[in-house]
């Protein structure tokens, strides 16, 4: 990985510390049953990443799933052609100057989405959890020349409830803290970032002392955010929702509702510890006006909180472009079709 600019926006919160704002790209992401691709139907669409700069954005996540490049469990025999293919995302948003944030959507052992197509349990089984640390210990090699201000490593994609699959955060917290010191061993100034448990809901002050980024959602309420999402059984058959006014775990949603779920957050966030949305959004089953309103609100909860943020995702169905949701005022820009009003929320948003 050679020829990679140094150079990246540093805007700067409150705190002192950078905010970085920008999408989630899916092209090494796979929802399907066997994970399976080939090295030449990973498409990495460039243009998207310029239009992300061009309209001031700093930050890329990348989802990744391990099973593009491990076969039936063989951790240990990656595909190095397709290990080649996340060179080249890493390559391709480096080189604009934009931040990329590695994540392991899908880890040995575990995912939020279709767990049960794992033959192993990261939580209980050592050769998960060897595979696991090992999975990063070797990008931490691979990549170790490449700037921190360039390249993080987000190591678990929404860890699960606690009890859930066996976690607890005893066990999680001890997983978390291998992984990064051997990612250190490699690569010492390697930024780690770690979701908070729940699906990323609930914070994690046990690993406060760690030097990571801690890394949140903004998905709440549920039914505003996943109304008709199939894969989301808690919102299925639920009336269409209201925002603001939708009643959910017990309260009343509006801005002050959203603000009131980030206080562990923010409890964290005022000790100087970095915490950032890694992924927000608003399924495309719902009217456009209604979730122009929730998006203004968090929106401007994140500001207040002095966080960046990457929306899930740039084109689809959560997206900035192509979205879908009804009443949307659609204009063409560089190619793409986007949502104007969303756009100029966005870019209004990134301060």
């Amino acid at each position: 990985m050679s020829g990679l600019s140094s150079e990246v926006r540093n805007d700067s919160a409150k705190s002192g510390k950078p905010r970085r704002y920008g999408f989630n790209f899916l092209w090494m992401f796979s929802a399907a049953e066997d994970g399976s691709a080939a090295p030449g139907d990973i498409v990495i669409d460039e243009r998207e990443l310029d239009f992300a700069a061009g309209m001031g954005c700093n930050f890329v996540r990348i989802p990744l799933d391990y099973r593009f490049w491990i076969r039936d469990f063989r951790y240990g025999e990656p595909d190095m052609n397709m290990i080649s293919r996340v060179d080249d995302c890493v390559r391709a948003v480096t080189s604009r100057g934009m931040h990329c944030s590695l994540n392991l959507h899908r880890a040995p052992g575990y995912c939020i989405n279709g767990n049960e197509r794992e033959r192993h349990n990261l939580w209980l089984d050592g050769v998960a959890r060897d595979a696991f640390v090992s999975q990063w210990e070797f990008f931490a090699g691979r990549y170790a020349s490449i700037p921190a201000d360039l390249l993080s490593f987000d190591l678990l994609n929404e860890p699960p409830e606690i009890g859930q699959y066996g976690m607890t955060r005893d066990s999680h917290e001890a997983i978390m803290r291998r992984t990064a010191a051997a990612i250190r061993a490699k690569s010492p100034q390697r930024p780690v970032v770690l979701d908070g448990l729940g699906g990323g809901n609930i914070a994690i002050p046990e690993l406060a002392d760690l030097g990571a980024v801690l890394s949140t959602r903004g998905y709440q309420p549920m039914p505003v955010t996943h109304y008709r999402a199939s894969w989301c059984s808690e919102t299925r058959g639920l009336p269409l929702p209201e925002y603001p006014g939708t009643r959910y775990a017990g309260k009343t949603w509006d801005r002050a509702a959203l603000f009131e779920h980030y206080r562990p957050w923010r409890e964290l966030s005022e000790t100087g510890i970095e915490v950032h949305v890694g992924e927000f959004g608003v399924y495309n089953k719902v009217d456009n006006a209604l979730a122009l309103r929730w998006f203004s609100d968090v929106l401007s909860v994140f500001n207040e909180l002095g966080w960046g943020f990457a929306l899930w995702n740039f084109s689809g169905d959560f997206g900035i472009a192509s979205h879908g949701r009804p009443g949307a005022r659609w204009e063409s820009m560089n190619g793409f079709r986007i949502d104007r009003d969303m756009y100029e929320l966005f870019r209004e948003h990134m301060i």
